[in-house]
């Protein structure tokens, strides 16, 4: 069904494509009988499943990557396909539109998308306020929700740690983990932030901040494919020395090697972080090598070309302990989740 569906959705510009779906969906879901016919269908709950990492207690592992519901529209929705855990975001300080239209590519061939969207996002406030609309009407919902922070574009990087601050604060007490995101490729600059010294500050003063609470929350970092080893290196150690909770590994990449595509399509579109399958052995490398120099101490969120319960195997033989799906989502459908979550228990 989803098959036939989907080669009449990719008929559409994607980004136009997203937000109709979804909002059909959340059209659907805001009538309890069509609702719980979804749920019915699309969930797969068992408590072999369960899993507490860093602290909060997830109903499964399978999680929806930063960056699909941007401004927490559709939680709703996302709770009713039975993801056990929703990042929002990436979430800066000040509404900002993101870069030009297109921005979003289908790479069919390679089951991929290219992305440039350039932390397009409602602003803090405004999100904030519909994650607390979410908490008070499902306040004893099993779904985890975090928080994908960044910096606004027209912030310098020398003073990106004060969007990271403002963003922290607002979210506190709405968001149930936080990831500070300084690995995407389609912000200028921002990539740098990931060399040590960089990191070092933004990191340990939100530690400082969070540290301070009564309840501290749950603080990761999500990284790109492209970093040297000296760079792993140095956020391993990182890691360590701020005692942070976690790992998200990893964003897209700006690499466009091995790819079924015309080479010709590939330099039209331009730049942008590559998603889907071109990454899945790249960041179940990167997943091998954090876990082995971090001993087990620190878990990891894998992000890259999951679609299957194969592939989400893969990333816990790996070393992850939770995965986030994205791009396979878009490709596999809204079967994913129970796919995915029917292969682990069945393990």
């Amino acid at each position: 069904m989803y098959k036939l569906l989907k080669n009449i959705l990719f008929c559409f510009p994607p980004e136009t494509v997203h937000h109709f779906s979804m909002n059909r969906l959340q059209n659907i879901c805001s009538i309890n009988f069509t609702k719980n016919i979804i749920a019915n269908h699309f969930q797969y709950n068992h408590s072999l499943l369960e899993k507490n990492i860093f602290g909060l207690q997830f109903k499964n592992p399978v999680g929806l990557g930063a960056g699909f519901d941007k401004n927490a529209l559709y939680l709703e929705v996302l709770q009713t396909l039975g993801f056990g855990f929703v990042e929002i975001g990436t979430v800066t300080p000040l509404p900002q539109m993101g870069n030009e239209k297109p921005r979003l590519f289908r790479l069919p061939k390679d089951k991929a998308l290219i992305n440039r969207m350039g932390f397009n996002n409602n602003g803090v406030k405004s999100i904030k306020e519909k994650l607390y609309q979410w908490k008070n009407k499902h306040s004893h919902s099993p779904m985890i929700i975090g928080g994908n922070i960044g910096k606004n574009k027209i912030t310098p990087n020398e003073h990106a740690w004060k969007d990271y601050e403002i963003c922290f604060n607002e979210l506190f007490d709405c968001v149930d983990y936080f990831v500070v995101n300084v690995s995407s490729p389609n912000t200028p600059g921002l990539r740098a932030l990931q060399e040590k010294e960089a990191l070092k500050k933004i990191l340990s003063h939100l530690q400082n901040i969070n540290q301070g609470n009564k309840y501290p929350k749950p603080l990761l970092l999500k990284i790109a494919p492209d970093l040297t080893q000296e760079q792993l290196d140095d956020i391993i150690a990182l890691s360590i020395e701020i005692n942070l909770s976690g790992l998200v590994a990893t964003n897209t990449t700006i690499e466009r090697k091995n790819l079924q595509t015309n080479t010709t399509i590939i330099n039209n579109i331009g730049a942008g972080g590559l998603s889907g399958k071109p990454l899945t052995q790249k960041s179940t490398e990167i997943i091998q090598y954090l876990t082995k120099q971090l001993n087990n101490q620190i878990p990891i969120i894998a992000s890259g070309g999951i679609f299957s319960g194969a592939d989400a195997k893969d990333k816990i033989n790996a070393g992850a302990s939770l995965i986030q799906v994205w791009t396979g989502f878009i490709y596999e459908g809204p079967s994913i989740v129970k796919n995915i979550c029917r292969a682990l228990k069945n393990e």
